[in-house]
């Protein structure tokens, strides 16, 4: 990192940025704080209810939520990967992070974010499985398989964001250290280097296509394979029912690739400091905190495995 930092004549180099976060409602820092926290506080337990039922309960010992387990823990470090930091930046006099902890917090969200990318087209996968080929189900989704398609996932995501932090960061910074946003995004922090940095924006475009477009291709495929096989149902009840066992993750697919879509692939002259910062917030704060929600609200036997170890905590 301390190579990004260059000599530029007589520029100011930037060694440490300031996050500006939400300073134009200063005088409710405290309100913004306990609000922030809330959300943070619910999404870690919602998330973490999630892990320890499908671990527990042996009748959710299937695909669908070993995945789903996956998705819990991508989430609980995709929001530690901002929220903490908004949280302390909330409660002092400064909100100065240096380049290398601006670079460490930007790999970090573009790692889970893009992992959440992959472990979503692979969930789409084991529902088109499951339904248009439920007699082979479990030897073409047995635990080895599982497990792979997961760690591909993991892999993925944190590879690519190698690529999308060093092009984020490979530029010399001295128009300023002032970041109009709440964590480092690379827009935003790619608007402070002096140079030319349409060649760091085409390579983040175009890894954005890969990590968005490619997985949302097989979920979309996945889904009219699944529409078509629902609709060639003679039952009403048998339609519903299978359609929602999809239900959960169409939503959460609908919110989190239309957020990040709509951030990473318009023209950049259509971005804006606040705007960019309500779709960041969407899609990196509020979508890991409503998963676990739309899941459980969602699953009747999430719920019940729920309602099934309180009561074993209550009797014993």
């Amino acid at each position: 990192i301390t190579g990004v930092i260059s000599d530029m004549g007589n520029g100011t180099v930037v060694k440490d940025f300031i996050l500006l976060g939400f300073s134009s409602v200063s005088h409710s820092r405290i309100l913004l704080f306990i609000l922030f926290l809330s959300i943070y506080v619910v999404t870690l337990s919602g998330n973490s209810v999630i892990i320890g039922v499908t671990s527990i309960d042996s009748r959710l010992a299937t695909p669908m939520y070993y995945f789903l387990r996956n998705l819990a823990a991508i989430d609980i470090c995709y929001i530690s990967s901002t929220v903490p930091q908004l949280l302390v930046h909330f409660l002092s006099q400064t909100q100065s992070i240096s380049l290398l902890a601006c670079a460490t917090q930007n790999y970090a969200f573009f790692a889970f974010g893009v992992t959440e990318c992959f472990l979503l087209a692979v969930m789409a996968y084991d529902r088109y499985v499951a339904i248009c080929n439920p007699l082979n189900y479990m030897l073409v989704m047995g635990q080895g398989a599982c497990a792979k398609m997961a760690a591909a996932s993991w892999v993925c995501g944190f590879l690519q964001s190698v690529v999308l932090t060093v092009y984020t960061f490979h530029v010399p910074f001295c128009k300023s250290n002032r970041i109009d946003h709440f964590f480092c995004e690379a827009p935003q922090v790619l608007k402070l280097s002096c140079s030319d940095t349409y060649m760091n924006e085409m390579v983040i475009f175009a890894v954005a296509v890969m990590v968005l477009i490619i997985p949302l291709s097989l979920v979309f495929v996945s889904y009219t394979r699944i529409v078509g096989t629902i609709l060639r149902m003679s039952s009403a009840a048998g339609r519903l029912k299978t359609f929602s066992t999809c239900a959960s993750h169409l939503i959460v697919v609908s919110l989190f690739y239309g957020a990040a879509i709509f951030m990473y692939m318009r023209p950049k002259s259509t971005h804006s400091a606040n705007q960019d910062k309500m779709i960041s917030l969407f899609y990196s704060v509020i979508t890991p905190m409503l998963n676990p929600i739309i899941y459980s609200l969602r699953n009747k036997e999430v719920k019940g495995a729920v309602m099934r170890i309180l009561r074993k905590t209550l009797d014993s």
